[in-house]
């Protein structure tokens, strides 16, 4: 009686592994491993050369993602996915297991999808694919400090997002991160809203941001939604406004294709605002503009160019003093050759010159793309890479 019971259980647990195999049909492990060599001139008061994973064309990943089908159009979905710092082992995003994305939704056919979790914010979508920024790709390429998050520096953490499906060439997102402590369920919360258009040879994507207390305890906040309490106002830049209440971000960008060439431009409008006694209560503003072209010389080759030019005008101190008001240039250039559909090899570089006073009050300070405060005004950086998707 007893060995019939148990062989009974083993064909139950048979059949239910079964049900579930064929109802998670479409599962899959992912990943791209980028590893490039990096040299910063005038990075934190030196130059400096080292092996480096997660600055490149695209961040080392690797991740799950799935489908299941429920019946008629109706689907069940997620994604797990986790930086990897090739040189150490260790995870990136200071260190959080699924620090890229980890969400679970469901989506309709027509009807579009509607996700919970750890996501990317409607820039990333929407506008900056688009940027000159992307066109040329990587670090070098990437706007001042990232203060637009263009370049995906901060994810969005504890969110509801929905996605459209394409209605006649375009496309929308809406997503919605909870904040919450006791007495206000509002604190360090914040929204994402995008569209976009693509309809050959023009794209358009447009974004906008908004977040409470970006700076919140760690894991709570908008800028603080890594592991390890890492925040993107590290710079000089930006790091005297770490006592924003609020803070905003919209980016537009558009692409125009004209056979073998793309010609890329966006704006971004950043605010940091309710700065507190200290600065007089203000707003900080940055306008970041940016134009770039690349020549794709055969399917296998191109060539990149940008330009970036992030300005603010600053706010009075307590003092009455201006300080903020800085001006950053920036020029990248870069090639991609296509060893085979997955393998490639590139190389970037990007000059940045920054003028004006910081907003720390000390004399501006160059910093390509958040990678480190330059020593003085000028900074270089530069990539050569491989990249391998699976």
């Amino acid at each position: 009686m007893h060995s019939e019971l148990i062989k009974l259980g083993i064909c139950i647990a048979s059949l239910g592994m079964c049900s579930f195999a064929n109802a998670q049909s479409r599962v899959a492990i992912y990943g791209v491993l980028d590893e490039g060599i990096m040299y910063q001139g005038n990075a934190g008061g030196g130059q400096r050369l080292s092996l480096d994973s997660l600055a490149g064309l695209m961040g080392s990943r690797w991740g799950v993602t799935g489908v299941e089908d429920l019946g008629g159009t109706l689907h069940a979905i997620f994604t797990l996915e986790s930086g990897v710092n090739l040189n150490n082992g260790l995870a990136a995003q200071g260190g959080l297991l699924f620090g890229r994305q980890a969400f679970v939704g469901l989506t309709r056919d027509n009807w579009g999808g509607l996700t919970f979790g750890r996501q990317y914010d409607m820039i990333f979508y929407f506008p900056e694919p688009l940027t000159a920024a992307a066109l040329v790709g990587g670090a070098p390429a990437g706007h001042p400090g990232d203060v637009d998050n263009a370049c995906n520096t901060v994810r969005v953490n504890k969110s509801v997002r929905y996605m459209s499906p394409e209605i006649r060439s375009a496309t929308f997102g809406v997503e919605y991160s909870l904040g919450g402590a006791p007495g206000n369920f509002t604190t360090a919360s914040g929204y994402s809203v995008g569209a976009g258009y693509a309809n050959a040879p023009l794209k358009v994507g447009v974004a906008f941001e908004y977040f409470k207390h970006p700076t919140a305890a760690p894991g709570t906040g908008f800028f603080t939604a890594y592991g390890n309490g890492f925040s993107p106002l590290q710079g000089a830049l930006n790091r005297g406004y770490a006592s924003a209440e609020t803070y905003q971000s919209a980016v537009v960008g558009a692409n125009y294709t004209i056979g073998p060439v793309i010609l890329a431009a966006s704006f971004s409008n950043i605010q940091y605002a309710n700065l507190g006694a200290s600065l007089q209560d203000g707003t900080a503003i940055f306008n970041n503009y940016d134009v770039g072209i690349l020549y794709r010389f055969s399917p296998a080759w191109t060539v990149a160019a940008s330009y970036a030019y992030l300005h603010s005008d600053g706010v009075q101190n307590a003092a009455g003093h201006k300080i903020g008001n800085q001006h950053f240039n920036q020029v990248a250039i870069a090639t991609d050759y296509f060893l085979s559909k997955r393998t490639d090899v590139y190389f970037g570089i990007s000059w940045q010159q920054a003028s004006g006073t910081s907003s720390l009050g000390t004399p501006a300070v160059a910093n390509i793309t958040n990678m480190n405060d330059s020593s003085n005004n000028f900074q270089v950086l530069a990539r050569a890479a491989i990249r391998h998707k699976f």
